[in-house]
């Protein structure tokens, strides 16, 4: 079954960067669109980037449009967010989840519904 393990989160100052990395294990993610998530406390869950299972169509949250970026190499079974410029207001444990391309175009409108593989979270803290 496909099992889904984020990594690459930790403590970073203001104006600082990071690169998550969602990795499969126990069958290929190539064939998923995968989206990324965040929850801060008391907060609800954000969606903050998709990419479909190509890599040709991504979508980000207004709140990250110029900073994050998505990526993916299939080869590797690895989808990557590359986080720049984050604020404090970026701090959150982040997930990835896998859905199939037709799910993944829902995610611009915050239908996650489709999005049925999680993985377990990687936390990233921007603070001074």
């Amino acid at each position: 079954q496909l099992q889904l393990v984020e990594s690459g989160g930790g403590l970073v100052q203001p104006g600082g960067s990071l690169r998550l990395s969602c990795a499969a294990s126990g069958y290929t993610l190539r064939y998923y669109a995968i989206g990324w998530f965040r929850q801060a406390p008391g907060k609800e869950r954000e969606g903050v980037s998709c990419i479909s299972s190509s890599g040709g169509s991504t979508i980000y949250a207004d709140s990250v449009k110029g900073r994050f970026t998505i990526s993916r190499d299939n080869a590797k079974d690895t989808v990557y967010l590359q986080m720049n410029s984050l604020k404090p207001e970026d701090t959150a444990v982040y997930y990835c989840a896998a859905a199939d391309d037709s799910g993944g175009e829902m995610f611009g409108s915050a239908d996650y519904s489709a999005f049925v593989r999680w993985g377990q979270g990687t936390q990233v803290t921007v603070s001074s």
